[in-house]
């Protein structure tokens, strides 16, 4: 089972902050994956706000499942990346996974793909065994 710890820092908490990430980020097992401290993630054809947990493409609203939401946001908060299937578990389901996730999570991406193929710059793209990497391709 997972376990999460929220700390809040104030702006004058900035070098604690620093030696708490630099400390974290020795371990193995952390990744600093997140989203964006923004409000809105936007690309061209595709808009998505985490905090209203709406995705909008082509200024059409595309109605997502919680999963599909949540592993769009981290991919695309992550963009360019290729988070491995055990990173998208853990950060989507909040666990570490216990077996194969590649199919559960392959299942998802699927079936983002096919709600949001409307959107041509943008692709979701699958390492085979490794695992996902959302790529803009105007850049």
């Amino acid at each position: 089972m997972g376990r999460m710890l929220l700390i809040e820092f104030t702006d004058n908490d900035k070098q604690e902050f620093d030696e708490i990430m630099a400390y974290l980020k020795r371990s193995h097992h952390f990744g600093a994956l997140s989203f964006n401290d923004e409000n809105i993630i936007s690309f061209p054809g595709l808009e998505i706000s985490p905090e209203q947990r709406t995705v909008y493409c082509n200024c059409k609203k595309v109605y997502l499942t919680t999963k599909e939401f949540d592993i769009l946001c981290l991919l695309a908060a992550n963009k360019g990346q290729v988070l491995t299937y055990e990173q998208i578990y853990q950060c989507v389901w909040g666990a570490f996974p216990s077996g194969e996730v590649n199919d559960m999570i392959g299942y998802h991406v699927r079936n983002l793909r096919k709600k949001l193929s409307k959107a041509p710059f943008f692709s979701i793209q699958c390492t085979r065994e490794v695992g996902c990497c959302f790529e803009i391709q105007s850049e």
